[in-house]
């Protein structure tokens, strides 16, 4: 369950091919700078515009005045990126998603129809297709001691040999408002997480994790 095949449809992003390529989520971050120069070179310019070098966006997506869209990153078919949102650069931002006031995007793939929509952080992540977080939800990417990133599991631990991993959110899962999903957090499709949780490890797919630590399963 903490794969890219069983956390991921791929059909709902350009970054199939590369994501193939690899087991597991947190394995893929260390090259999305890279693949987003290279997706983006290959991009058309009668459906891509590309305000700046390294940036591309779709011609139907919306772009605040005020966003800021760093080098390199793809704003895909439909996209609404709010006022105030700050995308750092590494960004692969699919169709149909909203990246909202004062969101701020590093290091991430984030699958067609995302909502990021307010004050959230999302870094050295992967959301899968139609994820939700909630206002002031945020990924931490950084142990606070600075120590490389493990998965936990139920068996025990997976190295991931990286200092910073946010989290791995499957298709059509929901995070509540003002929740933080620890350093190497994987939660499974059509999930939900309750506002106000502090989340780490594992959450299964189509569990509910409550704000108390509790993980049930929605049926």
């Amino acid at each position: 369950m903490y794969s890219i095949r069983e956390l991921y449809d791929l059909d709902h992003t350009i970054a199939a091919d590369y994501l193939k390529g690899f087991t597991y989520p947190w394995e893929a971050l260390g090259g999305i700078k890279a693949l987003i120069r290279q997706l983006g070179e290959g991009l058309s310019p009668e459906e891509f515009d590309q305000p700046s070098p390294g940036v591309w966006v779709h011609k139907t997506a919306t772009v605040a005045p005020t966003a800021y869209l760093g080098a390199p990153c793809i704003i895909g078919a439909g996209t609404e990126v709010r006022h105030c949102a700050f995308i750092r650069g590494a960004a692969l931002v699919g169709e149909g998603c909203v990246v909202g006031n004062s969101t701020e995007l590093k290091n991430v793939i984030l699958f067609d129809k995302v909502q990021v929509p307010h004050y959230n952080y999302v870094g050295d992540s992967i959301l899968g297709y139609r994820s939700h977080m909630g206002a002031g939800s945020i990924t931490s990417n950084v142990k606070s001691d600075k120590q490389l990133v493990k998965i936990r599991t139920g068996e025990g631990y997976i190295e991931t040999g990286l200092k910073k991993v946010g989290a791995m959110l499957g298709d059509d899962v929901e995070v509540g408002c003002n929740s933080v999903l620890n350093p190497g957090t994987v939660i499974g499709r059509e999930s939900n997480v309750y506002p106000l949780s502090c989340v780490r490890g594992l959450v299964p797919q189509r569990c509910i994790h409550k704000n108390s630590g509790e993980i049930v399963a929605k049926w």
